[in-house]
């Protein structure tokens, strides 16, 4: 438990961490992943080297301190993280092995004499409440999947049934149960996790749910990465009858259930959970927009397959926008960036809806900054972008 003293040393810390939090935590790294190699699978090694994930947790950090008197305000990074975490498989014993990790990250970073006992011990402290916290909340998910029908706990063998091009990039999976059982049912917007072996190295990952829930299969969508080990070897080296080791759907990103008209926004691969936002969504009759942002025409995964839909419900509007066209048959609405006026042309004319966007920072950022600019309420806005969310990601 906390003392009044040790939560004043943690908010004490907060103007460090704001100018070297960053150093602190990519030291962090530097010792965890060199010295405990049963934690490397958890670890996406391209978010190490750009930086990502040093920066994730260096601001995860730095909200926990800022807000340790009213944990209740980090709610969604806590939620976001703690699903990330259950798809991972993340177990209670991962926590003292990060936990003493950090501890000594922040004395060699600091120096013994601004990380004093004192300090160490404040944070030991908050480190734990934390801990304590995500390791409830994570085995209370656990329990639940588990319980469900078709539901498991851990990894469960799944066959890869099909295996589809779906653009130069992005490649879908069919997935069944390996023993013919039945299959959680899962919220559109939600991913998996993936355990994989390449090289003779084990890797986690998860991959948003492309398809709405239909009981016999699942789909991930998967953009070969430049350079991705797990992306490579799922377009190079997996095939059709092979199996793979899935763990249970997780994830807060999801449609909730709503009338209001339904705006959905992605970037690139980003395009995957609003696929099955959009099936779920055309089984009733609420109007949907769909705007995706696409390199070029190449890189436009399911567009035939939004256009199939559109020819089946009057009530979805769908919109491309190419950063360049070569002229192709199949044009695209626009080019290059839009700005707020020209977007306010595909949104529904009431900025009263729903809208979910998605996919890099930077395309995040802008679709935020413009939904605000044309009246579309914070409150009905829900967007995910593509990076690590904890320590253990």
């Amino acid at each position: 438990m906390l003392t009044p003293e040790q939560r004043a040393i943690v908010k004490s810390t907060v103007p460090l961490l704001e100018t070297g939090g960053e150093a602190l935590t990519t030291h962090f790294y530097r010792i965890l992943l060199a010295e405990h190699p049963e934690v490397r699978p958890f670890f996406n090694q391209a978010h190490q080297a750009n930086g990502d994930q040093p920066r994730a947790l260096a601001n995860g950090v730095l909200m926990y301190a800022r807000n340790i008197d009213r944990l209740e305000q980090l709610g969604g990074l806590v939620n976001q993280i703690i699903h990330k975490h259950v798809s991972l498989q993340i177990e209670p014993a991962h926590y003292p092995v990060v936990g003493s990790c950090l501890l000594r990250a922040i004395r060699e970073v600091l120096g013994a004499e601004i990380a004093t006992d004192a300090v160490i011990a404040a944070w030991a402290a908050a480190y734990q409440q934390l801990a304590d916290i995500l390791i409830v909340a994570e085995e209370k998910i656990y329990a639940e999947v588990a319980a469900a029908p078709g539901g498991w706990r851990g990894t469960r063998p799944f066959c890869v049934v099909r295996k589809e091009a779906e653009s130069a990039e992005i490649t879908s999976f069919y997935l069944e149960p390996q023993d013919g059982g039945a299959l959680v049912s899962f919220q559109p917007g939600q991913f998996i996790g993936l355990r994989l072996v390449v090289n003779g190295q084990e890797i986690r990952r998860n991959y948003s749910l492309s398809a709405a829930p239909n009981g016999s299969d699942y789909r991930i969508s998967v953009k070969r990465e430049p350079g991705g080990v797990a992306s490579g070897y799922l377009h190079d080296q997996l095939h059709e009858g092979d199996v793979l080791e899935l763990a249970p759907p997780a994830g807060e990103f999801v449609l909730a259930d709503s009338d209001k008209p339904l705006v959905l926004i992605s970037g690139g691969v980003g395009i995957t959970p609003t696929l099955a936002m959009l099936d779920a969504a055309l089984r009733g009759t609420r109007p949907v927009h769909f705007i995706h942002f696409a390199r070029n025409r190449s890189a436009h995964a399911f567009r035939a397959a939004i256009e199939a839909r559109q020819a089946r419900h009057a009530q979805l509007k769908r919109f491309y926008v190419y950063d360049e066209h070569a002229g192709e048959a199949q044009a695209p609405h626009a080019i290059g960036l839009r700005s707020s006026a020209q977007l306010a042309e595909w949104l529904p004319a009431s900025r009263d809806v729903d809208a979910y966007f998605l996919g890099p920072k930077p395309f995040m950022r802008r679709v935020k900054k413009q939904l605000r600019e044309l009246g579309v309420p914070e409150s009905q806005t829900r967007f995910e972008f593509f990076g690590p969310a904890s320590a253990l990601e």
